[in-house]
């Protein structure tokens, strides 16, 4: 894929009214949130779940592209269709996860690095051939009293940048997330201190590792106050707090910024992000869109609970879902949808 089409990939990731769906949980992850409901922590399970998120009816008309992880690339539905093609004969975009994880980065106490740069020119070209068209690598920045320190900035931002580099020599589109986590007590302003420490850094590790921003999508938090902090902030300041940070740090040649919804409530997710486009579409150089996982997902997770006889059901909570995220991305977002869930493609 050269640089046309990595464009050409990257903007239709973020096409009008779409957005990407995050399905790329590791298996402790996916088991985790299988045992909270009750569903049997098993590959079996975690295949029925991923066949019924994917054969959702219409689910193209909201979403994108989706991020698989790598037991999930390698799967197919009940009926042996592998799921890329279940994927790509919906119209959307298949992508593939392919960091190792955050581990805890060498002196410095509590704080992460995200590991899985070997071996990944390799990695990259199999899902390649298996069907790929983009990828992603997540970093982790922590808040707290005394951290995030420097070194964990430019250490995590550099992996990014090399991960970036990689994907776009091997025709993939990267998706660069650095997720400053919500975790704590810390104020708004203090999440748009860092987040913009951080986008900074990851930009010039971008340039010099000669990452064509133009053919990449940007994946980063929300600026938003710590869970724990007394001060919550409203929908409209979280908005305008978000895009001036991101005006700030964020060059206009990237196409697209697709927000991660990082343990959000799911309906303060969408009217976030509908903010967002309310205030200031006219303003931005960049489409603002999504790639929520459980912000998506987790309602039709509740439905399911493994079992096939409510999987209608629960793919109609999941489209619901989706749709609101769409119409948060155009700024078309109410509180009043949530009350139509049953409203669906004909």
């Amino acid at each position: 894929m050269g640089a046309q089409e990595l464009t050409a990939t990257a903007e239709a990731m973020v096409a009008e009214g779409k957005g990407l769906l995050a399905m790329d949980e590791s298996t402790p992850t996916c088991n985790k949130r299988f045992e909270k409901v009750g569903i049997p922590q098993t590959e079996e399970a975690r295949r029925s779940y991923r066949e019924m998120i994917l054969t959702t009816p219409g689910l193209g008309e909201f979403i994108s592209g989706v991020i698989l992880y790598d037991e999930t690339i390698r799967q197919s539905g009940k009926d042996g269709t592998p799921f890329v093609k279940v994927i790509t004969d919906a119209g959307i975009i298949p992508g593939i996860k392919v960091d190792a994880g955050a581990k805890d980065m060498a002196v410095y106490p509590g704080e992460k690095i995200t590991e899985g740069l070997d071996g990944l020119r390799d990695r990259l070209a199999a899902y390649s051939r298996m069907g790929a068209r983009f990828a992603k690598w997540r970093a982790v920045i922590t808040i707290a009293d005394d951290i995030p320190g420097r070194g964990c900035i430019e250490a995590n931002a550099h992996a990014l940048a090399r991960y970036a580099a990689l994907c776009q020599e091997a025709g993939l589109v990267p998706i660069v997330e650095p997720e400053v986590l919500m975790e704590g007590e810390h104020p708004l302003e203090r999440c748009f201190e860092v987040t913009a420490e951080v986008l900074r850094t990851v930009f010039n590790q971008l340039y010099r590792q000669r990452v064509m921003l133009e053919g990449m999508i940007l994946k980063p938090n929300m600026v938003l106050p710590g869970k724990d902090c007394p001060k919550q902030e409203s929908v409209e300041e979280v908005a305008d707090a978000t895009v001036t940070c991101l005006l700030r740090a964020v060059p206009a040649a990237v196409p697209g910024i697709a927000f991660l919804s990082g343990g959000q409530p799911y309906e303060l997710a969408s009217a976030r992000l509908n903010a967002m486009n309310v205030r200031f579409k006219s303003q931005m150089p960049w489409a603002l869109a999504f790639s929520f996982a459980r912000a998506i997902q987790q309602p039709a997770l509740e439905i399911w609970k493994g079992q096939h006889a409510n999987a209608a059901t629960a793919q109609q909570a999941l489209y619901h879902r989706a749709r609101c995220n769409s119409a948060a991305r155009l700024g078309r977002y109410g509180t009043e949808m949530e009350n139509n869930v049953n409203t669906r493609a004909g």
